[in-house]
């Protein structure tokens, strides 16, 4: 998921399909008793007291819906902040009472639709935020939501047209933030830049979790437009100022900062940071490829475990994570014709620069001149700027394979 959504999520449709994937996946078992598997959080943990308190009261009154809500929305944030799929699961199993019915209240509605975009499900996901804004036009989050699925669907036009409507229905940094999502990679990088950063500079009272979230997407703005030490200071700043005081950053933050630092040769700074932080499939992928580089001797270790995961997400059905599937087999794995099929199987649904970028490397890596063509007249149509994919589209363009006609990229403006 886009930045203005602050996570990638994936989600485990409850536990009922958490626990037929555990049955249907070929179980790993450790060669060394001693070898550590999953570190949970424990029950000391605060954040886990304070969700054993809100499941606690909710138990009492599983109807309960200002309860269902706060709990399912403590969920959703603990796993912006972890990647942890299981919390969206609990989040989805708190407002069971509510999930079938075709007119829940606007707050179950968002909820429902945050989750179900966690898995793909963006038609459904466009029909009740349209549900909620027929209802209440001023509903911030609503807006904010809407423009999240258009934008990762590509759906730019309408993506510019959620976030204007903020206007007069947000603060001006939010707003400002929505609309430079969308012209970042729409053909208006630098002023999109521009604006945010000028913006951010006339709010210094911003809270910290709205910081720390326009620090990355600034920070991913200059390294798509090659401005490295302006991307690493501003990688440093939203790494510094995430989450509560001690906390550790969350997963997107994470792994938008290694993709910047593996871009740049600085593998053993990105071990460094994910050593910890395996249990998340995004960063453990991160982690093996870091390891990868620098020679590591558990480098094959971590690539098995990765590919362990992969094959049990394909026994459950779960093709979330297709983008980084995609990347696994081609940087480690060595496997671009596989590596391009999941490509463009998850090209057909997102449309991130992330997406972009896996669809580029695989089709130039795998000669294929259909994700090439594809590739190319996404790249034309829409006038996003990367410096990071430079190179390998031009090396497209030269391709005879990859040639088209550019009279399809004009009808298709």
């Amino acid at each position: 998921m886009n930045i203005v959504s602050r996570l990638c999520w994936r989600v485990l449709p409850a536990l009922t399909l958490i626990l037929s994937g555990a049955c249907h996946a070929t179980p790993y078992i450790p060669a060394d008793g001693r070898q550590v598997v999953e570190r949970l959080p424990g029950r000391a943990n605060p954040v886990q007291r304070e969700l054993l308190h809100l499941r606690a009261e909710l138990s009492k009154n599983p109807n309960d819906i200002g309860r269902a809500t706060a709990l399912a929305q403590r969920y959703i944030e603990q796993a912006r902040l972890e990647g942890d799929p299981r919390y969206l699961g609990y989040a989805q199993a708190a407002l069971a009472p509510w999930w079938k019915l075709p007119q829940p209240s606007d707050q179950v509605l968002v909820l429902r639709a945050t989750l179900r975009q966690s898995t793909h499900q963006f038609a459904e996901a466009l029909a009740d935020l349209d549900t909620v804004l027929a209802r209440d036009s001023d509903n911030v989050q609503a807006r904010i939501t809407r423009a999240t699925v258009q934008m990762v669907t590509g759906d730019y036009a309408g993506a510019r047209t959620s976030c204007m409507r903020l206007y007069s229905r947000a603060p001006a940094l939010i707003v400002q933030t929505c609309l430079s999502s969308v012209g970042s990679v729409n053909g208006d990088a630098r002023a999109s830049f521009d604006k945010l950063k000028s913006t951010l500079e006339r709010h210094p009272d911003a809270a910290p979790g709205v910081r720390t979230w326009v620090h990355t997407l600034l920070a991913e703005m200059a390294a798509r437009a090659g401005d490295n030490a302006v991307a690493d200071a501003l990688f440093k700043q939203a790494m510094a100022g995430a989450g509560p005081a001690g906390a550790e950053p969350d997963s997107y933050l994470l792994g938008a900062y290694c993709d910047f630092l593996l871009d740049r040769g600085r593998a053993a700074e990105v071990a460094a940071l994910l050593k910890d932080r395996t249990r998340i499939d995004a960063l453990l992928l991160r982690y093996a490829i870091a390891q990868k580089a620098l020679g590591a001797n558990d480098a094959a270790a971590q690539s098995d475990a990765l590919r362990r995961r992969f094959e049990a997400a394909m026994l459950r059905g779960d093709t979330v994570h297709q983008r980084e599937q995609a990347r696994f087999e081609l940087a480690l794995r060595g496997d671009p014709n596989t590596a391009v099929k999941l490509a463009m199987l998850n090209w057909a649904v997102q449309k991130e620069p992330a997406d972009l970028r896996i669809l580029v490397e695989t089709a130039a890596a795998s000669g294929d001149a259909a994700s090439a063509r594809t590739a190319l007249l996404w790249i034309d149509k829409t006038g996003i700027e990367d410096r990071t994919i430079a190179a390998t589209v031009a090396r497209l363009r030269a391709t005879k394979g990859s040639t088209y006609q550019r009279i399809d990229m004009k009808v298709a403006r």
